[in-house]
Parts: structure tokens; C-alpha cells; sequence
């Protein structure tokens, strides 16, 4: 579908939305910009907000939040540390730069630091509970199961963070995941086997 002279396709409600809460956040500032100030820059009511978004915090984290769903489907059906290791590695496949990229390197003119660091925190809770429950099931010792959750999920903020700050689309999260993987460990659950 293109625009009316022919030209670049017209965004979707919910791309306006995220452009104009951005552009919102940079002028004013996340704390001082209000579900009623970005649904009227984007020109649609408050009802239609939601339509898209949970939250104003929901459009920073909206493309991570659809990875994590689609993590903690893969990972729910996998009981092997290859298979959670895949669905880890799948949660940088094709990232592309968005709104959290954009918070994360402008965290500091959005006055966004706060909700970056808090919401980092529940995205990382989600990320650590879905890869501990996976390796529990796969019969590893509750605490080191935990452990490795924490430090993979740490990983993936981690991995996420240092490809916004070489400039989020020059180059792949990928490489980047696979490497904060491997320093948080993932051998050692090998290595430290299931519980007895």
C-alpha cells in the first residue's frame, strides 16, 4: 500500500503512535508526556492508544516484549541445552533497530534512565524465570538452573545495550548475543550435569 502520490507506504496507526511518543520523549521527557499527549500528536483518541499499546512504557519495549513471547514458546517446549540455547540465540535473529534502541541511546534526553532501567529489569525477570524453568525440567539442580537464567537473561540486556551504543542497524545483534551468552557460562550446565 502506498501513500496517496505514490510514494513511501503510509505507517500503521501503531508506527505513528511510536514516532510520535519518541518525538514526545526527546521534546518533553518520559515522565512529562502522557498517554493523552502522544494520541494527540499522533492524531488518533486514547481509546485507539490502546488499541496498540498497553502503556506509553509498552511502546519502548514492544519489539523485545514480542521476542520474549516468542522466546518463552520455544523455550516452554524444549527440555535440551540446545534447544534452549537456540531459542536464546533466536531472540537476536533480525533485530532490528526501533524504539528501544532509540530510549536506550537517547536515555538520557528522554530523561528515560529510570523506565530503561526498570523495564530492563522486568524483561530480564521474564527472560530468567523462562530459562530456569526449562533447565529444571530438564532435571538441572534448582539453584545453578536459577543462576544460569539470571546470567543469560543478563546476557541479552547486556548484548542489547552494547549494540545500541555501536550504533543499533551497522551492525547484528547476533554475534554480539552469541558472545554475552558465552560469557555468562552456558557450559557450565553442561558440564555441571543434571541434579542427582
Amino acid at each position: 500500500m502506498t501513500g496517496p502520490l505514490g510514494g513511501r507506504p503510509r505507517a500503521s496507526s501503531r508506527e505513528v503512535i511510536a514516532e510520535a511518543a519518541c518525538e514526545l520523549f526527546l521534546e518533553r521527557g518520559y515522565a512529562d508526556t502522557s498517554v493523552a499527549d502522544i494520541a494527540a500528536r499522533a492524531g488518533v483518541s486514547r481509546s485507539s492508544f490502546f488499541n496498540y499499546f498497553t502503556s506509553k512504557s509498552a511502546i519502548l519495549w514492544a519489539d523485545l516484549d514480542a521476542r520474549i513471547d516468542d522466546l518463552e514458546d520455544r523455550i516452554g517446549a524444549s527440555t535440551t541445552l540446545p534447544g534452549i540455547d537456540d531459542a536464546l540465540q533466536a531472540l537476536g535473529r533480525g533485530f532490528a533497530p526501533g524504539t528501544l534502541a532509540l530510549a536506550l541511546a537517547h536515555a538520557e534526553a528522554m530523561r528515560a534512565e529510570e523506565e530503561l532501567v526498570h523495564g530492563g529489569a522486568v524483561r530480564a525477570a521474564r527472560i530468567a524465570r523462562s530459562v530456569s524453568a526449562a533447565l529444571r525440567r530438564a532435571g538441572h539442580d534448582p539453584l545453578v538452573a536459577d543462576v544460569a537464567g539470571a546470567a543469560d537473561a543478563g546476557a541479552v540486556i547486556a548484548s542489547i545495550t552494547a549494540w545500541t551504543r555501536a550504533g543499533a542497524g551497522r551492525i547484528r545483534l547476533e554475534p554480539l548475543l552469541a558472545r554475552a551468552l558465552a560469557q555468562a557460562g552456558r557450559a557450565r550446565i553442561g558440564a555441571a550435569g543434571p541434579a542427582a
